[in-house]
């Protein structure tokens, strides 16, 4: 297991997450696991905290991940001065409305104990008509465009791992600086992610995060976790992965240590190697 003096020890690779110029590990702090329950403070907060303190860059949650905002604000309060300031912090909008958003943007930063979002997203899109709803009239966009212009947010995104068409029309219709996806070797089986809204936001100059490296845990009867993680974040600029324990937070930060990108024949070889049960960890996917 790797522990905090070796993680210290070695030299941590960073990245850039694409025309936002923050400077990401390729692991960074997803914002479930434990961080997704109610009541469990106790177990979560120490888990930010070791995040934190092992050099952690981006910090993910969502105000669908139940109490995960609030142990944020918790460990950042813990952590003392300055330590909210250390990470670029990204958080989401499940809301498709205008005023619904900037209500749901300021219970954020209040339960996060913060005064600004580095990073804004627009949470799971699915349908095209929620696009329509999105970028139309009082929609979030405009919502987006308001907290950016007053400070309240640095930079906005979109996340999905339902429909790559669904995520490519939204990046046809607005700038966005980043993009929050699904990332594993099951991804080329159905509606593949990699060719395409990856590859548009290569063509952007967008920020890629990865997320469902391990499909919410079931890949990992197929390869273990180091593996799955440097796939993705061989690809992504960085990868988002929700943990339960400071152990995994280490083992997980570990492979940003002396990173070493996996060649593309690989990545092909563990794609080839899940391929023939790759329909069972792909059940987000419509």
């Amino acid at each position: 297991m790797t522990t905090a003096s070796q993680l210290a020890d070695g030299v941590l690779d960073q990245r850039t997450l694409g025309r936002t110029g923050a400077r990401v590990l390729p692991v960074s702090l997803g914002g479930e696991g434990i961080l997704r329950t109610t009541g469990r403070a106790k177990e979560a907060v120490p888990v930010i905290l070791e995040a934190l303190a092992l050099g952690v860059r981006y910090c993910d949650t969502a105000p669908a991940y139940q109490q995960s905002q609030d142990y944020y604000g918790q460990a950042f309060r813990s952590a003392g001065p300055g330590a909210r300031d250390g990470v670029f912090l990204a958080s989401k909008t499940h809301e498709r409305r205008r005023d619904r958003a900037l209500r749901l943007l300021d219970d954020s930063l209040r339960r996060l104990g913060t005064d600004r979002l580095d990073l804004w997203q627009m949470h799971d899109l699915r349908q095209l008509d929620e696009l329509d709803v999105l970028f139309g009239p009082n929609g979030a966009i405009e919502a987006a465009r308001q907290a950016q212009a007053d400070g309240r947010i640095r930079f906005i995104g979109l996340t999905g791992h339902h429909d790559p068409a669904v995520l490519v029309e939204a990046m046809r219709r607005f700038p966005f600086d980043s993009v929050l996806v699904a990332l594993n070797p099951a991804d080329p089986r159905y509606r593949p992610f990699a060719p395409t809204v990856i590859a548009e936001a290569r063509r952007q100059g967008m920020g890629v995060v990865g997320m469902k490296v391990m499909a919410a845990g079931p890949l990992l009867r197929e390869a273990g976790a180091p593996e799955l993680i440097r796939y993705a974040a061989s690809i992504a600029d960085t990868v988002i992965v929700g943990c339960s324990t400071i152990a995994e937070v280490r083992e997980n930060l570990g492979v940003a240590r002396g990173f070493v990108p996996m060649a593309e024949a690989d990545r092909r070889a563990l794609e080839a190697r899940i391929a023939p049960r790759a329909s069972a960890y792909d059940t987000f996917k419509g």
